[in-house]
């Protein structure tokens, strides 16, 4: 019987965490989430289980309030690299959750990188 697509993309996303988790101990975690409407992001570390910091579409001071298009999740990630840097954050990896590293999701690490966070 085949998979629902919601099954099939939580299937990829716990694939993708796992693998990051062994390769990756003790490091920060960059985790994207994209909606149809926003697209956001938080730095995550995973050994005390806490958010060090955020950023969304959702936020007036982006100025990209429900937007979800290239452009928007540049500025997020160029956001959540300042973010990164004021909280003493250099390194992280960057979690993609099930979904494809291409279009926004690219964007976004890609703006993250040019904002000196090393991915």
């Amino acid at each position: 019987m085949a998979n629902s697509k919601r099954q099939l993309f939580l299937k990829r996303r716990m694939r993708v965490r796992n693998k990051l988790r062994s390769v990756n101990s003790g490091k920060m975690r960059l985790s994207v989430h994209r909606s149809n409407k926003n697209i956001s992001c938080q730095l995550i570390d995973d050994v005390n289980g806490v958010t060090v910091a955020s950023a969304s579409t959702l936020e007036k001071a982006l100025g990209v309030v429900g937007k979800n298009n290239v452009e928007a999740a540049t500025k997020v990630g160029a956001a959540i690299a300042e973010r990164a840097k004021k909280a003493g954050v250099e390194v992280a990896y960057f979690d993609r959750g099930g979904f494809l590293f291409h279009g926004k999701v690219k964007a976004l690490a890609e703006a993250a990188r040019e904002g000196g966070l090393k991915i």
